[in-house]
């Protein structure tokens, strides 16, 4: 019962925390040069009709009209019509946010399988070439850009093996899943890093802690000891920080999916910023705030149920 009163709480905060993100996101198009109504009728564009579609738009009302009405139709989760592509600008998140979704799932199964490992090599080889080689590694990794080293993945793995699709999203369920297996491995790269030194750290304290010594004087095997006393407690951080590195692969889609011409929510977040589309860069800036604000409740809400100790309040 405390923690759904928690998360009640934490619910009821989220709340004028998205109605600030929506007063930046509304003012900031704003400010961004170029008018929407010349971008949308290009080569057709005249004064006369483009009063006529700023009048059918709301773009000639004073700007607090202009917010409320958007913030009257945000609350009936309608968030208006895309002027460059003529639909509904739910209709175009609900085809894309699943291919955000699924790159991010994808992107933290690598970091699992990459990290976790590494990190715990690496600590109980403190000081060792094995630990040397990935404290290394985790270095480089973290240093290159992410663009980068997804063009080479795409030169060798794309271009040159032609192990893995080049770009794009393809037709079947296996094709959907070859299309993401180089982006997310791209964007696992510094997260994985980070968590290597975590965990690799989190777990050496473990080790040179007394409780520990106690348990080995004890008669203790290694491997309980492990998987007893340190694992558990050298997770914590570690997963507190997996946690909020979910929210940096919600916000880095957006130079992934661009990199890779994924159809996701994030190269349509770039796409709309160049022609100017405001309903769909509101619409999907208030997605990306909303998934990164509930992210962060799900980490503090996991991270009780790992340490009892921490009080929810």
């Amino acid at each position: 019962m405390h923690r759904l009163n928690y998360i009640f709480r934490r619910v009821l905060q989220i709340i004028p925390v998205l109605l600030l993100v929506t007063v930046l996101i509304f003012l900031l198009m704003r400010l961004i040069p170029g008018d929407p109504v010349e971008v949308m009728l290009g080569e057709k564009y005249t004064h006369e009709k483009a009063e006529v579609i700023r009048e059918n738009l709301g773009l000639n009302k004073p700007l607090y009209v202009q917010y409320m009405i958007f913030l009257r139709n945000l609350c009936r989760l309608d968030f208006g019509n895309s002027i460059v592509y003529i639909v509904p600008v739910s209709q175009l998140l609900t085809r894309r946010i699943g291919i955000t979704l699924l790159l991010t799932l994808m992107t933290a199964f690598f970091v699992l399988i990459i990290s976790f490992p590494l990190g715990f090599i690496a600590a109980v080889n403190r000081n060792r070439p094995g630990d040397q080689i990935i404290r290394i590694g985790a270095l480089v990794s973290l240093a290159l850009p992410q663009f980068w080293i997804g063009l080479l993945l795409l030169l060798f793995f794309g271009l040159k093996l032609r192990w893995l699709p080049v770009a794009g999203w393809g037709t079947t369920w296996l094709e959907h899943l070859q299309s993401l297996i180089l982006p997310a491995f791209t964007q696992s790269l510094a997260t994985s890093s980070l968590i290597v030194r975590n965990l690799r750290n989190a777990i050496i304290d473990v080790l040179n802690s007394d409780y520990v010594d106690f348990a080995r004087s004890k008669g203790l095997k290694p491997k309980v000891v492990r998987s007893r006393y340190v694992l558990r407690n050298a997770l914590i951080s570690t997963v507190t920080l997996f946690s909020m590195r979910i929210t940096y692969m919600l916000s880095g889609s957006v130079v992934i999916e661009t990199v890779f011409a994924l159809p996701g929510i994030g190269s349509l977040l770039v796409s709309s910023i160049l022609s100017r589309d405001y309903a769909v860069v509101q619409a999907t800036v208030f997605v990306f705030a909303a998934l990164v604000l509930i992210a962060n409740l799900a980490t503090d809400v996991f991270y009780s149920v790992l340490d009892p100790r921490v009080r929810l309040e």
